[in-house]
């Protein structure tokens, strides 16, 4: 049994890194555990359970004076760092039962590829656009980090531009290629997202990578962004085309969804909406995509606001390279690599995936 003396907080990380865990997991009063293909296990038998003092030893370890005060102060705070040749993490801590705990997302140094990921060749072709809005959104753990990773390294091998991003904490790190890259971390390069926002249309970017669309203000600088020239991407926390637009849309008072609507209708270039889903091998899973791409019947009926529309054009848009999550999950089916169960537990409208699975 290892001693609490002995336990260093970048041995625990690399520990889950090797075991491809998504996440470390530690509080008071447990084992250290990891997040493994959505499952919690323990990390190591051999590893003692934790208390306060080593807990927030380990935590300090990757902390400055200005992020122990800012916790002191929240009692929550996020915050990223470097395990080196290895890994990027995204560090949350809180407190639970008046103690310090802790969950740390890992995120790989390298950068996958589209193919890596299997991941549809439409994406590829977003990254073309020169000005517009892209959203990536579905449920935290579902990718949408790595997604948009590759895309932006499409684009940072191809174009000889400027790319800026913004995020809460800075997650994949990005060496300029053909493109210029510029990352900035809330908190360290930035007081907070507002300053940050006003800031980057004066920064020269062509491509703006927003970490989260977390309020109207932070929507209305991304669609202008979009507006006046610049490619911006971005998350929203939904599981689908439609409920992102009705956020968003419902972010807005009454009176100005009019308005909003016909910008959304020419800045929105497309909304990819994923999920993640365990394989029928239990080795790993599948990223199952719906994909809404903005051909000229979409953004009139994103202008006009019929977003139930959304759902048919998507299902008729094979041409453009759109899909709903069914029609993905059914392709998954069909080449086994997942099960007819999985895909139900997973699926976008549950009686039409029954009739699909059985034609």
């Amino acid at each position: 049994m290892r001693t609490l003396e002995s336990l260093e907080l970048m041995e625990l990380i690399q520990i889950g890194f090797e075991i491809e865990a998504s996440d470390v997991m530690l509080k008071v009063g447990a084992v250290p555990k990891v997040k493994r293909f959505s499952q919690v296990s323990v990390m190591d038998e051999s590893l003692p359970k934790l208390d306060q003092p080593t807990m927030r030893r380990l935590m300090e370890s990757v902390m400055n004076p200005r992020q122990r005060n800012r916790f002191e102060e929240h009692m929550e705070m996020d915050l990223g760092f470097t395990v080196e040749g290895k890994c990027r993490v995204r560090c949350n801590i809180y407190q639970q039962k008046g103690t310090w705990a802790s969950v740390m997302r890992i995120v790989p140094l390298t950068i996958r590829t589209l193919d890596d990921l299997g991941l549809p060749q439409v994406l590829a072709e977003l990254c073309s656009h020169r000005l517009g809005l892209i959203l990536v959104t579905g449920p935290t753990g579902s990718g949408k980090t790595t997604t948009l990773a590759a895309m932006i390294d499409i684009i940072n091998q191809q174009r000889a531009c400027h790319i800026v991003t913004l995020e809460d904490p800075l997650e994949v790190m990005h060496q300029d290629k053909t493109a210029y890259v510029s990352q900035r971390e809330i908190g360290i390069d930035t007081e907070d997202f507002q300053p940050a926002l006003r800031a980057v249309v004066r920064e020269a970017p062509d491509v703006i990578l927003i970490g989260e669309m977390r309020d109207p203000n932070t929507m209305n600088v991304a669609l202008q962004a979009g507006e006046t020239g610049h490619l911006v991407f971005s998350t929203v926390h939904t599981a689908s085309a439609y409920e992102t637009m009705d956020r968003i849309i419902n972010m807005f008072p009454p009176h100005e969804k009019k308005h909003l609507c016909q910008r959304m209708g020419g800045s929105l270039r497309a909304i990819v909406a994923q999920k993640l889903v365990p394989r029928a091998d239990g080795n790993g899973r599948v990223c199952a995509l719906e994909i809404l791409v903005c051909t000229p019947t979409v953004s009139k009926a994103v202008e006009e606001g019929a977003f139930s529309d959304l759902y048919h054009h998507m299902n008729e848009g094979s041409f453009w390279g759109m899909q709903t999550m069914n029609q993905s999950l059914v392709k998954y089916v069909k080449a086994g690599v997942i099960t007819e169960q999985t895909a139900m537990n997973y699926a976008g409208i549950a009686s039409e995936l029954k009739q699909l699975l059985r034609r």
